[in-house]
């Protein structure tokens, strides 16, 4: 299957997602697209695969409808009463995050030793849509950087926002993910506060160089027998 056709059909199951999740929300096509600062018919045409979201817009609905972004690639159902939430204003976040994810594109272009002409072979387009993309001028459809972030070994993580309140949310819901994942005993000894000092010593040793854990080890062993 060529690219152009892939990237067709992630966003119709994008967009396919994206309708369940905001009806599993209660959240309107008019209150996603008030958030995202965009009208109401170009949140229906990302819904129905006819046009692709990019990946800032993506993380700020999902900020706004509180749900990890990970969900929008999985089949995980939501369990949701609410879609209130404390959002930037889309028309200062969203041309930001634009610029800041063209800049990590430009940045990894110029690390893997590619063209602009290289990177537009990848999606069908032309140097200059590459350009836009570099510098913001435009945004990246998330299905087209996913082929751009397979195309030259990176993951889609490569480009997500670490440093805004919005990622700090993604990111904090990722990290939440990961600690249900740990077994059971772990999870109830890591929440019980008396253990707290177990915890800040295991820090301690892990940031210690092998030699010196091994001299630790070796005078606990001394004593011990």
């Amino acid at each position: 299957m060529a690219d152009q056709e892939i990237s067709e059909l992630r966003n119709r199951i994008l967009g396919i997602r994206i309708r369940s999740i905001r009806d599993q929300a209660r959240a309107s096509r008019r209150e996603c697209a008030a958030a995202l600062g965009v009208s109401v018919s170009r949140l229906a045409s990302y819904e129905d695969g006819t046009r692709a979201i990019s990946l800032p817009e993506l993380e700020l609905l999902a900020r706004f409808l509180e749900v990890p972004l990970h969900v929008f690639r999985t089949s995980d159902s939501l369990n949701k009463d609410s879609a209130e939430a404390h959002l930037p204003n889309p028309e200062s976040f969203l041309p930001l995050r634009h610029r800041i994810v063209g800049a990590r594109l430009r940045q990894l272009r110029q690390q893997t030793e590619r063209t602009q002409a290289d990177v537009a072979e990848m999606l069908g387009c032309s140097a200059s849509t590459i350009s836009d993309y570099e510098y913001g001028r435009r945004g990246i459809a998330v299905a087209d950087l996913e082929i751009i972030s397979r195309g030259m070994g990176v993951t889609l993580d490569y480009f997500l926002d670490r440093d805004s309140e919005v990622g700090a949310w993604h990111r904090q819901h990722g990290e939440f993910d990961q600690f249900k994942q740990l077994p059971e005993e772990i999870r109830e000894f890591v929440l019980l506060p008396i253990n707290q000092s177990y915890l800040e010593l295991a820090m301690h040793l892990a940031q210690m160089p092998a030699g010196q854990l091994r001299t630790i080890a070796e005078g606990l062993l001394e004593i011990t027998y």
